[in-house]
């Protein structure tokens, strides 16, 4: 019973999902709001279960024969996400209401069973329970970008995660056999011990790492593992856009901490050489490219392959203090892409979806607030202080310098100046152009209080830093002795 008292909240999830999924093939049709406050209280009640004192452990415990491990940056990876599910799932109830399209219902049910597949992720302390969450995640999110079956371009975008998604899985699982076979074990915990006392494997050791790595990085999108991610982003509805560039990216990086750090912290002198070389390459390409786009989704695409390369320079620093600059940076991006797909979100029309670059012209005659909640999130992803986006930045060019890799900083400083480029673009459009209509932008209520705390919460974290980043160490504290 003490196995089933840790994995209450994922427990819950599960029955709450399929109560979701039973609630729209009632009465969705009927009344499509009820499947969306379905989803919503299910997120909010596993929130409330992850979030109690009693689920947050001094020390980590283990459970299911060491299968399973809740520990602090477990617990806390859990409430940034959910957080994430939910704002989520208010800005796809705006859209599909907009669009009125029929899709919706199974959104949110493939939403809540994704969500599962990350909360299981985030506490897997075996190679198999790695496995089975990251393939409950993607099942699911390939599903969420094939929805819209009558599109053309979602459909050839589904079809190209899917096969490439595959080859990613094949490779993380032949990964994991190596270790296996020359480990013996599938628990992350002996698998530390035993890469220590297994010199004479280390070449083999080795190279199952690097298909490990292979997974990692095709699940963060860094190059050149990245041949998915424009295609998708373009393609998919914004919601699901929106939703897989967000909390997934929270899963991705709690893969890798349990992966590189709990299992293989031992072969670190090899993942850091790695992860450099998928940092310099990921910065390059996602800034380089995305100054050519002008489909905003596609963009922020390469935007976003640019910020994981920044998320790796805290990781490659195999430190505590730099787990934490990691944790940091990629809640913080979470929250600013989350807020730039819900601009998109908010000028999508019933004929439209808004998502090209012109569509943003003239936006601050058309509505002021937004296009100041738009500079807010275009300054942050650009690394301009005192925005949350420049704090993210520091803090994992501190962590780089202090590794003594002050090299690779100055490389990420310049491609950082090349990567404000295109955010300024965004910020010119909007207070410098014409707008193509005249008409001021409607949007619910929900939405406009959605967007405004969404980008109002990214310039408080830029102002009071230490809020967050407080959060981020006490879950990296266990961390400090390696």
């Amino acid at each position: 019973m003490n196995d089933f008292a840790l994995i209450l909240p994922e427990a819950t999830l599960l029955v709450l999902a399929c109560g979701v999924l039973l609630l729209d093939a009632f009465i969705g049709k009927r009344v499509p709001a009820a499947t969306f406050w379905g989803a919503v209280v299910s997120c909010l009640v596993v929130l409330a279960q992850v979030a109690s004192p009693g689920y947050m452990p001094e020390a980590a415990v283990f459970g299911f024969a060491g299968t399973l491990r809740v520990d602090v940056m477990g617990t806390v990876l859990k409430s940034f996400l959910l957080v994430l599910v939910v704002v989520s799932f208010f800005y796809a109830h705006e859209y599909f209401s907009k669009q009125r399209q029929e899709v919706q219902g199974e959104y949110y049910p493939l939403a809540l069973f994704a969500t599962l597949g990350m909360m299981v992720l985030v506490s897997a302390n075996s190679l198999l329970t790695i496995y089975l969450g990251l393939e409950l995640l993607s099942l699911s999110l390939y599903s969420l970008v094939a929805l819209q079956r009558d599109s053309v371009t979602a459909s050839e975008a589904a079809m190209k995660y899917f096969v490439l998604g595959a080859l990613a899985s094949g490779m993380l699982l032949y990964g994991m056999s190596m270790l296996y076979g020359v480990a013996g074990t599938l628990d992350l915990s002996e698998l530390l011990i035993k890469v220590g006392n297994l010199e004479e494997q280390r070449l083999l050791l080795t190279f199952g790492l690097v298909f490990l790595v292979v997974g990692i990085a095709f699940k963060l999108g860094v190059v050149p593992f990245h041949m998915w991610l424009p295609d998708v982003y373009q393609g998919a509805a914004t919601p699901v856009t929106q939703f897989i560039g967000t909390a997934p990216k929270l899963a991705a990086f709690g893969m890798a901490m349990r992966l590189l750090v709990d299992g293989l912290w031992g072969l670190s002198e090899h993942w850091q050489q790695m992860l450099i070389i998928l940092s310099i390459l990921s910065m390059g390409v996602g800034n380089l490219l995305a100054i050519a786009q002008r489909n905003f989704k596609r963009m922020l695409a390469y935007s976003t392959i640019a910020h994981m390369g920044f998320l790796l320079l805290g990781m490659l620093s195999a430190t505590a203090s730099g787990y934490a600059a990691s944790m940091f940076y990629v809640t913080l991006y979470a929250l600013m892409s989350m807020g730039a797909f819900g601009s998109i979100i908010l000028l999508a029309s019933a004929r439209s979806e808004a998502d090209e670059l012109s569509d943003l012209a003239g936006l601050a005659k058309r509505s002021p607030w937004f296009a100041f909640i738009l500079l807010i999130l275009m300054f942050s992803m650009a690394g301009v202080p005192p925005f949350g986006g420049f704090w993210a930045k520091w803090f994992v060019l501190k962590e780089v310098i202090v590794a003594d890799y002050v090299w690779l900083a100055g490389i990420a400083v310049m491609f950082s100046l090349v990567g404000a480029y295109y955010y300024l673009r965004i910020v010119k459009l909007m207070y410098f152009d014409e707008p193509e209509t005249p008409y001021p932008v409607s949007a619910t209520t929900d939405l406009k209080l959605v967007l405004s705390v969404n980008g109002l919460v990214v310039l408080v974290l830029g102002i009071v830093p230490s809020t967050l980043m407080s959060v981020c160490i006490s879950a990296t504290i266990p961390y400090l002795p390696w």
